[in-house]
């Protein structure tokens, strides 16, 4: 299950900076580095230290990280939801991916200019939903024609239907996204074939200049009060300073680039954090000598939905799970000393997987 994000954004905001040093970034693993699908499409490896500890411990043959994957969705300008640019196309390709990374200019800079005239990240978020909003209504408007013609022939569905369009046409023509919108899963299962642009979560990211990059400054504390209301998180991110990460192979010189700027991790690392995060996402872990493996699922997940992530076989043929926690493996190192220490549980299919387990699935097909 991997994740994708797209990211949005005006030109001349940084953008294709960060996705470019996204594109540049040195994986974890050599076997997995970034790569490019797409001109404007890349999959880079998910840190996670865990991994790491797990390999020495284990010695596999490879080591698979999950993976990210991020769309440069450009050609957003205002106007997009009308074609503009190539706003028709880089609009389909948000219906897409599973949460929206919004890059917003947040730093000073004479020599880029502002397609607004002004550094305004307010403004510059507000296009981008307007366009956003737009298109979705466009879509609202089309199936709620289609739904008061069913329900006007007396059809049940058609008119609950009928209820929820007007429910998220009433928010979108008020300004609002629809994520804003307090609805119920029957209201959501309504909208959800339309694939709406402004439902799905966001994450504003806040590019600034090096001097601000862990303490943010006006434009940030404007946005940050701007979507307070939304619940969103605004990541601060210096794409200069993640450019120059980019080209660093040794840990070391990174670590130390980034603690001449106060940082302890990159921006990107705290990106994919969120992102996490967002999607309320977790990671679990499987350990051999052949390989060990990272592998991503939605938190409160039980042990057979975690095993069909594999394989459908392991979840249909789903017997038990075999769970040791990663402090376990440190202290005892191998799994036959857990075993005699009583620290590998055996679960069955109620069992909610935790962020870290470390599984063996047992299963009959």
């Amino acid at each position: 299950m991997g994740l994708r994000c797209g990211i949005v954004g005006l030109p001349n905001v940084g953008k294709s900076t960060l996705f470019n040093a996204l594109s540049n970034a040195k994986a974890e693993s050599a076997n997995y580095p970034f790569c490019t699908i797409e001109p404007n499409v890349g999959v880079i490896t998910v840190p996670d230290e865990r991994l790491q500890i797990l390999e020495a411990l284990v010695n596999p043959k490879r080591v698979l990280p999950t993976i990210i994957e991020f769309v440069d969705i450009a050609g957003l300008v205002k106007g997009a939801s009308k074609g503009e640019g190539l706003g028709n196309k880089f609009l389909a390709n948000i219906r897409e991916v599973d949460a929206i990374i919004h890059v917003i200019r947040c730093f000073d800079d004479p020599n880029i200019v502002h397609v607004a005239g002004g550094v305004d990240p307010v403004f510059d978020k507000d296009v981008i939903d307007t366009e956003l909003q737009i298109k979705d209504l466009e879509s609202v408007d089309k199936k709620l024609a289609k739904s008061e013609r069913s329900a006007k022939g007396g059809d049940a569905q058609a008119k609950k239907e009928v209820a929820a369009l007007q429910k998220f046409k009433a928010a979108l023509e008020d300004g609002q996204n629809a994520r804003a919108v307090q609805a119920t899963p029957e209201e959501l299962e309504a909208v959800a074939d339309l694939q709406l642009l402004t439902i799905k979560p966001v994450i504003y990211v806040a590019n600034v200049d090096e001097a601000s990059a862990t303490t943010g400054n006006a434009h940030t504390a404007a946005l940050q009060a701007h979507v307070a209301q939304e619940g969103a998180e605004v990541v601060l991110v210096s794409a200069a300073i993640e450019s120059q990460i980019a080209e660093m192979e040794d840990p070391e010189e990174k670590e130390m680039f980034l603690g001449e700027y106060g940082l302890t991790e990159s921006g990107l690392n705290r990106l994919i954090r969120a992102s996490y995060s967002l999607l309320n996402l977790i990671t679990y872990f499987t350990a051999g000598v052949q390989e060990v493996r990272a592998w991503t699922i939605h938190k409160g997940d039980k042990a057979p939905a975690a095993a069909g992530v594999i394989h459908s076989d392991f979840e249909k043929g789903f017997i038990r799970a075999e769970v040791i926690k990663l402090a376990d493996y440190q202290e005892y190192k191998t799994e036959v000393k857990i075993k005699e220490a009583g620290k590998m549980a055996v679960e069955g299919k109620e069992y909610v997987v935790q962020d870290g387990d470390i599984m063996h699935f047992r299963f009959n097909v």
